[in-house]
């Protein structure tokens, strides 16, 4: 397994501080964990939108992701925007809130739209953090299962 190239997993939300770096850092914990080939990353759609975002991830994801054994590591990078390249370069592609996130596709995204898989995880204005995280966490833990599958 170590001479095939990673296929590359795409999250997408609005800022790229919570949902979509909770949901990069578990599954690629889960996936090496799994030994696949897979390497998620994130970005946001309108991370213009995340103007108290102050540090470099949500202190939610940052506490859901220790509460899980997993830490940040001590580099880790500031909200990215989404930008085409990241499109064309993954394999799959999740936006995590179906109502919030096809609005920006399809506005900046458009030629993606129907590329994307659209889960109902909402923003903490709608579900609390904790929540929302269990949602991902069993959302991931399935798509994990399933890539085992397709690899073995």
């Amino acid at each position: 397994m170590t001479n095939k190239i990673n296929r590359k997993l795409l999250f997408l939300c609005t800022g790229n501080y919570y949902r979509s770096r909770f949901s990069e850092h578990l599954f690629n914990a889960l996936a090496q964990e799994k030994e696949l080939n897979w390497q998620a990353d994130s970005r946001g759609l309108a991370i213009e939108r995340g103007i108290n975002n102050r540090q470099v991830i949500s202190p939610y994801a940052d506490r859901g992701l220790r509460r899980r054994g997993l830490r940040v590591p001590i580099n880790e990078r500031f909200p990215c925007q989404a930008i085409n390249e990241d499109f064309e370069t993954a394999y799959k592609i999740i936006a995590l809130d179906e109502c919030e996130h096809r609005p920006l596709i399809e506005t900046r995204f458009s030629k993606w739209i129907n590329e994307v898989e659209y889960w109902e995880i909402h923003d903490i204005d709608r579900t609390f953090p904790t929540i929302a995280m269990e949602q991902m966490e069993r959302r991931i833990s399935k798509l994990i299962q399933v890539l085992e599958m397709i690899e073995y």
